[in-house]
């Protein structure tokens, strides 16, 4: 399934990295949300952008919208590559997939190495109204959600 924009965002109870549950319907009227979905905890190009949205977290700030960021790996993947990467936002544990597999972001089989449902590189931003106003789903894991768009989108919704 593809995300449409202006379509609702499926809602998602996913537990973060401190084991505490996060819902998208917790921002609903309070902040825009920038979802991010990443393949695996630990590499490359993976820990490349989320350090990038960590040191760049007062763009995001400033737009009034919480970055949460999903994948499979489980909660205590997440708190580990949290704590070593020093990430300034929840890394939510979508360890049964139905979160991306609800957003269209995962791999039926992911060729780098031969595992099946990983998520897919992704970025999603939803209004404070619970609406998709992004929406960007990655074939490739080594390309990166394009930021420029993800900012001028939530700019707007500023």
């Amino acid at each position: 399934m593809s995300i449409q924009i202006g379509a609702a965002a499926p809602n998602f109870s996913l537990h973060a990295s401190m084991k505490e549950v996060v819902q998208l319907s917790d921002f609903a009227g309070k902040q825009n949300v920038l979802i991010l979905f990443f393949p695996q905890a630990f590499t490359g190009v993976c820990t490349k952008e989320l350090c990038g949205v960590r040191d760049d977290i007062n763009k995001y700030q400033n737009a009034d919208a919480q970055v949460l960021a999903i994948s499979v790996d489980s909660v205590f993947t997440l708190a580990k590559f949290k704590e070593e990467q020093q990430l300034n936002f929840p890394l939510l544990s979508d360890f049964n997939k139905e979160t991306s597999e609800a957003y269209g972001s995962i791999y039926a089989s992911f060729t780098d190495m031969g595992m099946k449902g990983v998520s897919k590189r992704s970025a999603f931003v939803v209004d404070k109204a619970g609406n998709v106003q992004y929406a960007e789903v990655l074939e490739s894991a080594g390309d990166v959600p394009n930021f420029e768009a993800i900012n001028e989108t939530l700019a707007r919704l500023s």
